[in-house]
């Protein structure tokens, strides 16, 4: 299987596989990867941050050495907010751990975004049909990596991410990049009465929406596209159009290669998407 397309290359190198931006693999000074294989496991904590077990957490932080080796970065370096489907969004100035990753700490407790202008810090955000946001300032040379589930969509964290870019950095949205990771596309995504009601008050404001929620069964299911969605208020915000670079994959669609919660069920286990400065 090979999910190379316009946007996106699938790389297979050293025995992992992942997949990385056409658009970001212009910049020498970013290194970036979205991983794919059903045989890994980025999982570095359970529901309400439990720990996992000492042999699974080894074997995760085996999996995030891999494919940062395999992308030219030192593990070490890693941050990782402890998502919560949240619309909080973090800086990161400095590591916190310096022997191994930040990852389960309290600093980053109920955050679902970073964003760094620190070079050898490595940003990590994990998904199982979430959209991971990669963003780059090329001038201002910032990164920011957002998880935004429905939930976090419902929020504009993406926009919410752009705006603290701006004022933590003086970054102008024209010159920022926004690359969107495999997630759960219109196709797969089936919400029921309630959910759909949160989307229509919430982006009332976009105007014809019947393109982004489509009735599927009369008055009970319906679909949404969360990925336009956030197209549509990034470009709002600011981006351009031309910059903001969509994988157009669906993890349920490509569930051979990319975790899915629909697909997996209770047992899921993630995917990891990877950005830093060097």
């Amino acid at each position: 299987m090979d999910l190379s397309n316009q946007n996106v290359i699938h790389v297979k190198k050293n025995g992992e596989e992942f997949l990385q931006f056409r658009k970001l693999l212009e910049y020498k000074e970013v290194k970036h990867a979205y991983s794919l294989g059903l045989d890994k496991n980025f999982r570095t904590a359970r529901a309400n941050n439990v720990e996992i077990p000492p042999e699974e957490y080894k074997e995760v932080l085996n999996n995030y050495k891999e494919v940062s080796d395999a992308i030219g970065i030192n593990y070490l370096n890693l941050v990782k907010p402890n998502q919560n489907h949240t619309d909080n969004v973090q800086v990161v100035k400095s590591k916190i751990e310096k022997d191994k990753p930040d990852f389960n700490l309290p600093t980053y407790s109920n955050t679902d975004g970073l964003i760094t202008n620190k070079k050898d810090i490595a940003l990590a955000t994990t998904n199982a049909d979430c959209i991971l946001l990669l963003f780059y300032d090329p001038i201002k040379k910032v990164i920011a990596n957002t998880h935004s589930g429905w939930k976090g969509t419902l929020q504009r964290i993406s926009v919410k991410t752009v705006e603290k870019m701006q004022k933590s950095f003086g970054c102008n949205p024209k010159d920022i990049i926004c690359c969107i990771c495999p997630s759960i596309r219109k196709c797969h995504f089936e919400v029921e009465r309630d959910v759909e009601t949160m989307f229509e008050k919430e982006f009332s404001d976009l105007g014809d929406l019947s393109n982004i929620i489509e009735e599927t069964k009369k008055g009970i299911k319906w679909h949404i596209d969360t990925v336009e969605i956030n197209k549509i208020i990034l470009q709002r915000a600011g981006l351009k159009p031309e910059n903001i670079i969509d994988s157009g994959i669906c993890s349920v669609c490509n569930k051979e290669i990319i975790h899915s919660y629909r697909a997996e069920g209770k047992d899921y286990s993630l995917s990891t998407a990877i950005i830093s400065l060097v």
